[in-house]
């Protein structure tokens, strides 16, 4: 199994593995009220959280690829997260994504989305990637429909319920 600690880029953004050197902002991001709103998973309390959580990230050894850190280019800083994650209880990949408000509105969460989505059809060879949402995070359902996902139902997961979804590979 090959393993993907770093993803894809775009003009903009280097995806790659978190590190215990992003601790602070991965605490930031992941305890901020606007950003946690429409996640269903409860806000981190604490560095040390954000330390652990970063520690005990299973799935570049499990599955080869994860959620990656999005960093800019021209900065340096890490503005939030997009990757793929295989979601065992469903058998399915979803697209994911999350960033400082301060980044909303400028089309980097659809950028981002659009890379993984690529690199889940052309080098991890997918056939199907979802994107899990809740029906009151709209921006998000914009982002998904902007990568040429199609809505497909709704799914329960972690005991919320989801709309669905999904684009093919090509």
């Amino acid at each position: 199994m090959n393993t993907y600690r770093s993803g894809p880029t775009t003009d903009r953004i280097e995806h790659r593995a978190f590190t215990l050197d992003d601790c602070e902002a991965f605490y930031r991001l992941n305890s901020h009220p606007e950003v946690m709103r429409f996640t269903g998973e409860p806000p981190l309390s604490s560095i040390e959280e954000a330390r652990q959580a970063i520690s005990n990230y299973p799935d570049f050894e499990t599955v080869g690829y994860g959620r990656w850190a999005c960093v800019l280019k021209d900065t340096g800083a890490v503005i939030g997260f997009c990757g793929l994650k295989y979601l065992p209880e469903l058998d399915e990949v979803d697209v994911g994504f999350r960033f400082f408000p301060e980044y909303w509105g400028q089309g980097i969460a659809t950028e981002t989305s659009r890379a993984c989505i690529d690199f889940g059809f052309d080098v991890l060879k997918l056939q199907r990637i979802l994107g899990l949402v809740l029906s009151e995070n709209t921006a998000s359902i914009r982002v998904l429909e902007k990568t040429g996902m199609i809505r497909n139902g709704e799914v329960e997961y972690d005991g919320e319920y989801a709309l669905k979804y999904q684009i093919n590979r090509p």
